[in-house]
């Protein structure tokens, strides 16, 4: 396979510098230019065994992420899980224990699909259940694979999903003096040198690691230190050893009816588990979080010392707020509830579409309300990256959602991975074309995100539709979301909050991409959209103090003086059915009143004023040549 990998600065969607490299030693950077996709190089070394590469080298992909360090690969689980003959011999005795356990739930099914009460609601909810203990009782591997399953409509019924929903993470804490053993081994010296006190029992813990509360020695700040269970990554190179050998044996019927390699879940599925697993690579997302919110008065990122961490531990700022699963308390503190929301909904609009850097477990327990009012974030293990196609593509299905192209739509799911290349869309544009007009058929304030995703889980059981690992998360961290703002007010609603923030981006970047889809948009068939124009421009407006299009208004500016079609359509629209759109260009003018500045618009043409009339010269002299 031919690769490139490139190494540049992180930008947002929008072209906006995030943060530079150069300013900290990176082990592993994440990419992605404006104009450019880059796509993983696979060692030559791991190309020994085709048949357990494939899916992986699918999987990096469609990611288009470039990782220097990569820590999962299909090779480096089979060296790892079969590195003696006692791991060899403890793989078998894994596997016959997974056998036993799974096989008697399985065997449950069977029976209550010959006893006709498979689909019974009371029998359901008890193989739910069951379930979800079964894989309880597994260990971390399961549980974590539970908690996948609990986003993946795709694989699970709704009604199981539903149930693992509920899969708790929280597990009995392992031994203090572990604990304190792998701390000082990390820290490389006592641990009374870094830490003038340390909780003498884990404040809380879970099927991965637990934490402590401490204070440091040398600043007096109190600190959350993360230590990682002892043993548990071999178990988990294990399991996922076995995990990859039985996807093997259903290939053929993942193919069928996903579209794609059952190894692929599982690729997607481990090399989450192993980044989640690596406290230093969890460190380094913290560093990034806290770059790209730096300037952000109303966001909470906790500090990190990576100083004092390693790959099994993780010391952080420790923060002092309301968990979001204590919502009586957050309503109680006399904090604006409707501002806070109103936060946590461009927050995570932000890390998805700004930034592609996403947290991916944003449950309430992850998520504080500061006594200031600021939202805060802890728990960064489980983030999920976009590349810059992977983003841009979203933006297209969104403008394609807009301007009811649901052929256009399908075509996006294709390119999503949602699709394997060369699916027939002419069935699938229909269905989806019934799912977001009935849901955008209703008001605002009746859209909500768990309706749409129920009508989209019947559409993948019908079609050979697969959801990426990235966009389950994406689906789930909505989800979550959602369901946080509406325990705190049952009044709110998602898209009133959305709308705004897409519009003031869409009109607001400089992003010459981003620009082109903001044209999509005011523009179908050719016709200009007054009324699409002035909602966007009043979406804008709405939870903002103040609306600046100076940059948008200057290379719309730019465009039409150098592009004859658009100048045409531009024309069409003033004149079009015959008559000149006074009132509609009125309103459009009294919409971004307030919203230029004008000596600002002033100055930046008459920058442009030396490339625009070289622009067009070149453009006039390539027609009279061509003519």
């Amino acid at each position: 396979m031919q690769c490139q990998c490139q190494l540049p600065t992180r930008h947002s969607l929008y072209g906006q510098k995030v943060f530079q490299p150069a300013t900290r030693t990176r082990v592993r950077q994440r990419a992605a230019r404006t104009q450019a996709v880059a796509v993983t190089q696979i060692p030559t070394s791991l190309s020994t065994s085709r048949v357990w590469e494939e899916a992986y080298e699918q999987l990096q992909m469609e990611k288009g992420v470039c990782n220097l360090i990569q820590k999962y690969s299909p090779e480096a689980v089979r060296e790892r899980a079969l590195s003696s003959p006692d791991a060899t011999f403890q793989i078998l005795v894994r596997g016959l224990t997974m056998t036993g356990v799974l096989g008697g739930f399985f065997l449950g099914l069977a029976w209550d699909r010959i006893s006709g009460q498979a689909d019974t609601p009371g029998r359901v909810q008890f193989r739910a259940a069951q379930l979800r203990e079964t894989l309880t009782s597994l260990g971390p591997s399961f549980v974590k694979a539970g908690q996948v399953l609990a986003s993946r409509p795709d694989i699970v019924r709704e009604d199981y999903m539903n149930e693992l929903c509920t899969l708790q993470d929280d597990v009995p804490s392992f031994p203090d003096d572990q604990a304190f053993g792998i701390l000082q081994e990390e820290l490389g010296r006592p641990i009374a040198e870094v830490f003038s006190s340390i909780s003498e029992r884990p404040i809380a813990a879970a099927s991965l690691g637990q934490v402590y509360k401490a204070v440091l020695r040398e600043t007096g700040q109190e600190v959350a230190v993360k230590v990682q269970r002892p043993g548990v990554e071999p178990i988990i190179f294990r399991d996922l050893f076995i995990f990859r050998a039985l996807a093997r044996l259903v290939n053929s019927t993942s193919k069928r009816k996903l579209g794609c390699n059952a190894q692929l879940i599982v690729d997607e599925f481990g090399e989450k588990l192993l980044e989640e697993l690596d406290y230093l690579q969890e460190a380094r997302n913290i560093q990034d979080f806290y770059r790209n919110f730096s300037n952000d008065p109303k966001v909470k990122i906790p500090w990190v010392r990576r100083d004092l961490s390693g790959p099994r531990v993780l010391t952080m700022e420790w923060i002092d707020g309301i968990r979001c699963t204590d919502p009586a308390a957050i309503r109680a503190s006399g904090m604006d509830v409707a501002e806070f929301i109103r936060c946590g909904v461009v927050t995570g609009l932000r890390q998805l579409l700004e930034f592609g850097l996403f947290h991916g477990d944003p449950h309430p327990g992850n998520i504080f309300a500061m006594p200031d009012g600021r939202i805060a974030y802890v728990d960064f293990g489980n983030v999920a990256e976009l590349s810059q196609t992977n983003k841009q593509t979203l933006i297209d299905a969104i403008v394609h959602a807009v301007n009811e192209d649901y052929e256009g739509m399908a075509d996006d799911f294709i390119k999503l991975g949602f699709l394997a290349p060369g699916t027939d869309v002419t069935p699938i544009a229909p269905a989806l074309q019934e799912i977001w007009q009935d849901s955008m058929g209703r008001s605002l304030a009746d859209f909500n995100f768990r309706t749409v995703t129920s009508k989209f889980n019947d559409l993948v059981y019908q079609y050979p539709i697969r959801i990426p690992e990235r966009y389950s998360l994406v689906i789930r961290a909505l989800l979550t979301q959602e369901g946080i703002c509406l325990t705190l007010s049952p009044e709110f609603h998602f898209l009133e909050v959305a709308y705004p923030y897409v519009a003031r981006r869409l009109l607001t970047a400089e992003d010459p991409i981003l620009r082109e889809r903001l044209f999509q948009v005011l523009f179908q068939n050719g016709k200009f959209q007054w009324q699409r124009a002035e909602k966007l421009l009043g979406l804008a407006k709405e939870g903002s103090a103040g609306l600046d299009i100076t940059s948008t208004v200057r290379d719309a500016v730019k465009v039409v003086l150098l592009d004859d079609k658009l100048r045409m359509q531009l024309v069409n629209a003033f004149t079009e059915d015959n008559k000149l759109h006074i009132d509609e260009v009125r309103s459009v003018i009294n919409q971004v009143q307030g919203e230029i500045n004008p000596q600002q618009l002033l100055r930046q043409t008459l920058g442009d004023l030396p490339a625009l009339s070289r622009q067009f010269m070149l453009s006039w002299s390539d027609k009279i040549l061509s003519s």
